[in-house]
């Protein structure tokens, strides 16, 4: 009963989210409030949402943070470099910023963090694509690729979720499956291409006057951009500038080596970036002013997720759903285990939070396997291929995905759409990968 509940809710707030019925943020809190009311937990209800939010807090007060501290790096000109480089080699060609927005994620997302990469990337390369007309969609949607591949690193959450789960280490659950992950980087960077070809082809058939790719010169006519608006203004980099880069480098290597909680590094280091570039009162108060709005509207949807899985939680929705799935595994298909396991991965990201599968679904399957005389690491290596790796940009049950859709605008319904399939594709190629590499 409880697990049927769960499917229901689950497949409720799909629905009414991609259907463009309600925002997000009602389905959030609504559905599985009713969920609750309709299962009998009203009594217990305040208690399970609370949790929830508190247990997102951190989360949501990183965020505020990140977003004020990065907000204020794009005042101050730190991302204009990247900006003019990424735009010198791309010469005003969609397709080419669009796998240069690839590069650029690949490489940022090195540190393992979902949200300080769409932090950086997003706030980087937005200003390129409104001055082409660019749709903000092939944005987080290239992003999320990158991210998603990017985010099986051993640091990342779900490797170390799963290697915590089994107790296993890098050598067991990583290691092997570089060579898939190889693939599936170059998948993200082909991804990139088409999709860039998609968008240059779409801009042309609206009028759209774009510079030749191989000379940069704009076209004549109405439409055009302007040279100056296909770069980045050059400014002269003054001593702050540097600083900026230099705080902006710790932090990074700070984060990756977390060094403190992240909300903590964040928050020491907006305070910095804020007292060298706006040290006075009224700086500071028309900073927060004209950024505040960008905060509370990320911040609103973690907490409304956080109401969601304390819910979810807290009535025993999940752990029943995760049970429901297991108990349906046929004897004698052990052997196939790890290959649906991977298959099924990258969209039970949409149902489960990366602790409920790891912790909850992964090692059940993995005990199954092992006793049908399976390797439980090759399932561990399976469930990363997918879950929460290439899936996370796109699950709702994830704060740093209303990051990426808070700062393109953009509506995750539309989202999901624009990108699954893609992001799909990178779990099946590094999956056919696996196999022919003995990981799985």
């Amino acid at each position: 009963m409880v697990a049927a509940l769960g499917f229901v809710t689950i497949g409720l707030f799909l629905a009414l989210t991609l259907t463009r019925k309600v925002s997000v943020l009602l389905a959030l809190v609504l559905v599985p409030v009713a969920a609750a009311l309709v299962g009998g937990f009203g009594a217990e209800l305040g208690d399970m949402a609370a949790k929830g939010v508190v247990k997102v807090a951190p989360v949501a007060v990183m965020i505020t943070f990140a977003v004020l501290y990065f907000s204020l790096m794009i005042d101050t000109g730190l991302f204009d470099p990247v900006i003019r480089r990424v735009l010198a080699w791309a010469k005003g060609d969609p397709m080419r910023i669009t796998v240069g927005t690839a590069v650029l994620t690949l490489l940022v997302a090195l540190d393992g963090d979902g949200a300080s990469t769409f932090l950086i990337t997003v706030s980087a390369l937005l200003p390129i694509y409104r001055r082409l007309g660019m749709r903000p969609l092939v944005l987080t949607g290239v992003v999320c690729l990158g991210a998603g591949v990017m985010n099986l690193v051993p640091w990342g959450g779900p490797t170390a979720r799963a290697m915590a789960a089994l107790k296993l280490d890098a050598s067991d659950v990583f290691v092997p499956l570089l060579p898939a992950m190889a693939a599936g980087i170059a998948w993200v960077l082909a991804a990139a291409y088409f999709i860039g070809r998609r968008e240059r082809a779409r801009l042309l058939a609206e009028g759209a006057r774009l510079p030749d790719p191989r000379t940069g010169v704009p076209a004549s006519g109405p439409g055009t951009p302007k040279a100056d608006e296909l770069s980045a203004p050059s400014a002269p980099r003054d001593a702050r500038f540097w600083f900026n880069l230099a705080l902006t480098v710790v932090l990074v290597v700070a984060l990756v080596a977390q060094a403190m909680p992240l909300e903590v590094l964040f928050a020491l280091a907006f305070a910095v970036a804020l007292v060298v570039n706006r040290p006075t009162w009224k700086q500071q108060q028309e900073l927060l002013e004209r950024h505040g709005a960008n905060v509370v509207l990320v911040t609103t949807m973690i907490f409304a997720a956080g109401v969601f899985t304390g819910v979810l939680g807290g009535t025993g929705m999940i752990t029943e759903m995760s049970k429901a799935i297991v108990s349906v595994v046929p004897d004698g298909t052990g052997g196939i285990l790890p290959v649906v396991t991977a298959v099924t991965s990258m969209p039970l990201s949409l149902v489960f939070t990366p602790d409920a599968y790891y912790y909850g679904v992964m090692p059940v399957v993995a005990e199954t396997s092992a006793g049908l005389g399976g390797d439980p690491a090759a399932i561990a290596r399976a469930a990363i291929l997918g879950q929460m790796t290439t899936g996370f940009p796109l699950s709702p049950l994830t704060a740093s995905t209303f990051i990426l859709m808070g700062m393109a605008k953009v509506e995750l319904g539309a989202h999901q759409r624009f990108i699954f399939a893609w992001a799909f594709g990178t779990t099946l190629v590094m999956t056919a990968v696996a196999l022919l590499t003995g990981a799985i």
